[in-house]
């Protein structure tokens, strides 16, 4: 698993005692541990959490109405300027079949993305207290109110990772080690998006897989994917003891504390870098992990796949995967909130550029979006408030230990 290629630091610093307790005060921004200042991350508190789910007055009134405002856009408006106006009119001529294809797709994928977290975050490698807290059901709270959080508030899904650093934290797994495992997590679950739209774009092009193959949804994507592989790699090369070796150079100028602390976030990420790196490189210590990641994408390119079919079209199975990653990269726009409206309109027009056909193109890509996205943020909102009550009760079992 990860944490075979660690270096004794990790391990030692997850058996101490005073990093495994969690002290109350940590919960205010005035009480943070020590150690999370070392790391130059600001962990989120519970009350920021919370704030998060819910806003206040202002804030949450404009959240809504920017919310509705680019729903009506892409819904109503878009159609009427693109000559598709009949496509919301489609929606009820989906074959029932192939939406409830659909809906177990994503069933599936918040199973996998389950697997992903319990084999990479909570998993053999993980301090015995905190591995007995991540158990199944912690995982799909812990998992699916990250989702939701990722829908809600923030692009680029860093809604989800604060909500899961919280929840980690508030399990008793110290700092380090925590984003440690967050970076390894992403790194994975990023690195086959990657992979994906290196291969089919390649794979595309050249003629190995079947279907239209424009250059700007093709290589250009695949060079930019392969240069953020690239990055990855390079970033894994870090040397395990980055830390020590800048404390060093630091020694002379006075300035070793400063240096320390700023050498440990880069000493972070490249330690989870190459957790996931080793994953990927071992699936057979990983599997549970590989899966996950993988069985996440799958699955939800299946939800799209199934939307496809319930209004009669077929997708080349390279174009559906790249059409799908290149829409995707528009959850990286901030001023979208949650992606909504961005990946829709990424996605529809990654589609329209391979030469697919309008109406049909919408009215799936926006069928997809209510099943994968829409849907899932009741329950985990759920998962939120479930979750809230498994963290007090990790807390109220600490009383004990404390007194």
């Amino acid at each position: 698993m990860m944490g075979e290629h660690e270096d004794t630091r990790v391990a030692s610093a997850e058996a101490r005692p005073s990093e495994m307790s969690h002290d109350k005060s940590s919960d205010t921004p005035s009480g943070m541990p020590p150690e999370t200042a070392g790391l130059g991350i600001d962990e989120p508190t519970t009350e920021a959490v919370e704030r998060g789910f819910a806003m206040e007055g202002r804030r949450l009134a404009l959240y809504g109405l920017t919310v509705l405002v680019i729903i009506g856009a892409l819904y109503f408006v878009l159609p009427k300027i693109t000559e598709t106006g009949d496509a919301l009119q489609r929606i009820q001529d989906a074959d029932p079949v192939w939406i409830v294809v659909a809906l177990g797709f994503n069933l599936l994928s918040f199973a996998a993305y389950i697997a992903l977290f319990a084999g990479t975050v909570g998993g053999r490698t993980a301090p015995a207290r905190v591995r007995e807290r991540l158990d199944w059901k912690a995982s799909y709270q812990i998992t699916l109110a990250g989702l939701a959080a990722t829908r809600l508030f923030s692009a680029g899904g860093a809604g989800g990772i604060a909500l899961t650093y919280w929840a980690l934290r508030r399990a008793g797994m110290p700092t380090r080690e925590s984003a440690r495992r967050m970076v390894a997590f992403l790194v994975l679950l990023y690195t086959i998006y990657l992979l994906a739209l290196v291969v089919c774009g390649i794979g595309l092009r050249i003629g190995l897989f079947p279907g239209p193959s424009p250059v700007a949804m093709t290589i250009v994507p695949a060079a930019l994917a392969g240069v953020a592989l690239v990055i990855v790699f390079l970033i894994s090369l870090i040397p395990g003891d980055f830390e020590r070796l800048v404390a060093s150079w630091a020694r002379g100028h006075r300035r070793v504390g400063l240096a320390r602390r700023m050498a440990s976030i880069p000493a972070t990420i490249a330690s989870g870098t190459r957790a996931a790196l080793s994953i990927l490189m071992h699936p057979s210590s990983g599997f549970l992990s590989i899966i996950g990641a993988a069985g996440f994408w799958a699955a939800n390119i299946g939800v799209l796949w199934a939307c496809f079919h319930a209004f009669g079209e077929s997708v080349p199975k390279a174009v559906l995967i790249q059409g799908f990653f290149v829409g995707m990269t528009a959850n990286l726009l901030p001023f979208f909130p949650g992606g909504v409206g961005s990946v829709d309109a990424g996605m529809i027009g990654a589609f329209l550029a391979f030469g697919l056909p309008s109406s049909t193109v919408f009215v799936s890509v926006l069928t997809y979006r209510v099943i994968a996205f829409w849907l899932p943020i009741p329950p985990g909102i759920v998962a939120y408030l479930q979750l809230r009550r498994t963290v007090s009760r990790w807390r109220a079992e600490e009383v004990p230990a404390r007194a």
